[in-house]
């Protein structure tokens, strides 16, 4: 059974779409299958990979809410070994659409049984929120990778994000599962500035050993990569942002053993 992760912060800026894409292709690239879930209405994941979403039949929002079967809205990426489960404008809405349902949390778990067999790895690209599309992707999850960046503020928000993971695992529970932290990963360090380390020694100090020893550099190339939906892998497969992504693929790889 594939392994369901959130990248997951309520803040944005952080760098949660660029990892999600990119650890999504560098797994893919590793030989294993992928599904990608954006789940943010402003698509930037779907469009990171190529997925012109004015051709899209379903998206999201119509799985969420029981208006197409997962399987008829999943979408083949232009890299191999990658799937993506395309978001569009129209998830702007799913938030008030999902309140009114029955088991409303757990909807997209729900969804996701009928084919996460079929994947090695599930990432979901939450939006920048703690309402009740990021709850559907936590409760949906077996761990959550939270993306830090490296700069003041840092740790803002943080607590109450934790908090609604304790709460999320609460919920879970009687289902007879849980809800662990993949990692910590830092993102966006920009190695001239000594602040920025400053704050890898604050989280580390926070999260100790759940923080990922790869960190993620500011880097140009990861920056231009998705304006040609191109993950780093293709777009500047030798840069050093491909090779941090490959390096937090191993990581995700060795937690399973």
């Amino acid at each position: 059974m594939g392994k369901v992760i959130s990248v997951v912060n309520q803040k944005g800026g952080v760098g949660k779409t660029t990892t999600s894409v990119n650890l999504s292709a560098a797994l893919a690239y590793k030989g294993k299958k992928i599904l990608l879930i954006d789940l943010d209405p402003q698509s930037n994941a779907t469009v990171g990979v190529g997925i012109n979403r004015g051709f899209l039949e379903y998206n999201g929002y119509d799985v969420l809410i029981g208006d197409a079967q997962i399987k008829d809205a999943i979408v083949t990426t232009n890299i191999k070994n990658l799937d993506i489960l395309p978001s569009t404008v129209d998830l702007a809405g799913l938030e008030l659409s999902l309140a009114g349902l029955d088991e409303r949390e757990f909807q997209l778990f729900n969804r996701l049984t009928q084919i996460r067999n079929e994947y090695d790895y599930v990432i979901i690209d939450c939006p920048p929120s703690l309402g009740l599309v990021t709850i559907n992707a936590l409760c949906a999850s077996d761990s959550t990778l939270i993306p830090v960046q490296c700069e003041f503020y840092a740790l803002d928000g943080l607590t109450q994000l934790l908090n609604t993971i304790r709460i999320v695992q609460t919920r879970l529970r009687p289902r007879k599962r849980d809800l662990k932290i993949e990692g910590v990963l830092l993102t966006m360090l920009d190695n001239r500035n000594n602040f920025g380390f400053e704050i890898v020694n604050e989280v580390k100090k926070y999260f100790k050993e759940k923080v990922f020893n790869t960190i993620i550099p500011r880097n140009v190339q990861l920056q231009i990569a998705p304006s040609h939906g191109k993950s780093i892998q293709q777009f500047s497969p030798n840069s050093r942002g491909a090779m941090v992504y490959r390096e937090l693929a191993a990581e995700v790889e060795k937690n399973e053993k």
